[in-house]
């Protein structure tokens, strides 16, 4: 059996692919990767299909060793990395030899890294997903001395590439699209909420992320009345704090504070990388810019661009432009480059 053997664990360690959909009518919410498109980079980095299993860590890695050769590739919130002491870059594709270990230490930005590896985690598949469902009783934290069963990786021979990845890992502006409950929140409200800024609290967690205003707590016009009814990811909670609460992957399924809005999926990611102190601004589009917005971000998360970690002299276009050998003074020296 192909697998990652963990010798050390961070806490919040566990396999995630993009979730569950269709089970909010049995009370489970979709769940799945905090920053869905770290699942994209990883996929693109591995020329394979995004819904691979890969393994989300929260803030920090671990040490991990490979029973077999295997490719892996990291994303997300950027984390030290090393292979047998020796540091790799992030947002890339490496070869993890047949017993070296990989040392992947603390987010030097952002929350939520990822590790992927050829062909996908293999670990068992309930109600259609690999993931781990903490708050649903589906799965398990990954700890020290499991032993991750990796599936057979159909390109091994293709590592070694980088991706740019996206910006989203120092808080920034928030699109949110206005919804039935809009309404419940006075115009003066709506206003201020986006002339707001707001600091990413230290309490959530994979249910949701508060965030605290700078100014006075916010109010609407039901009170705390609100019949409960259905939320999903990305929902914006007034709570009765008067703090706004942004619903994440392992979020309830109904509620009943009041939504003054739900932020984009496009603009999720953003969201789960807050670190705490971060600070963010909300802003409402209309329903024909957030289609726009949403379609946009699709299809750049479908096409991401990857380029070599080496270069090959073959696709260096201006190749003869640069100086390959410099320092040579005489014909003996040229003799021994040669």
């Amino acid at each position: 059996m192909r697998a990652l053997i963990v010798r050390s664990a961070g806490p919040g360690l566990t396999v995630q692919d993009l979730g569950r959909e269709n089970h909010l009518g049995s009370g489970l919410s979709r769940g799945g990767a905090m920053d869905r498109l770290a699942l994209y980079e990883g996929a693109a980095l591995l020329r394979q299909k995004p819904g691979l299993a890969a393994l989300e860590m929260a803030g920090f890695g671990g040490v991990f060793e490979a029973s077999a050769d295997m490719r892996i590739a990291l994303t997300g919130a950027p984390m030290r990395a090393e292979i047998d002491g020796r540091a790799i870059a992030w947002a890339a594709s490496h070869l993890l030899p047949e017993g070296a270990r990989l040392s992947i230490g603390p987010a030097m930005q952002g929350s939520y890294g990822y590790l992927h590896v050829g062909g996908g985690f293999d670990t068992p598949f309930c109600l259609g997903s690999r993931s781990a469902h903490l708050a649903g009783g589906i799965g398990a934290t990954v700890e020290a001395g499991d032993a991750l069963s990796v599936a057979d990786d159909p390109d091994p021979a293709i590592v070694g590439f980088g991706i740019d990845a996206a910006p989203r890992f120092e808080g920034g502006t928030i699109r949110v699209l206005g919804g039935p409950q809009t309404r419940l929140f006075a115009p003066a409200e709506q206003a201020r909420f986006v002339a707001e800024t707001f600091r990413r609290d230290a309490r959530g967690n994979r249910m949701g992320a508060r965030f605290l205003p700078r100014g006075a707590p916010f109010t609407s016009e039901a009170g705390l009345s609100v019949l409960s009814e259905m939320v999903v990811p990305g929902d914006i909670q007034i709570t009765g704090d008067g703090t706004p609460f942004v619903l994440m992957a392992e979020c309830q399924t109904t509620g009943g504070y009041p939504r003054i809005g739900t932020v984009l999926q496009a603009d999720l990611p953003r969201v789960a990388q807050a670190r705490p102190g971060d600070v963010l601004r909300f802003e409402f589009v209309d329903p024909d810019r957030a289609q726009t917005i949403e379609a946009a971000a699709c299809k750049d998360w479908q096409a991401q661009r990857l380029r070599r970690l080496i270069r090959l002299p073959e696709e260096i276009p201006d190749l003869l432009s640069y100086q390959l050998i410099s320092g040579v003074t005489a014909g003996d020296d040229l003799d021994r480059v040669v």
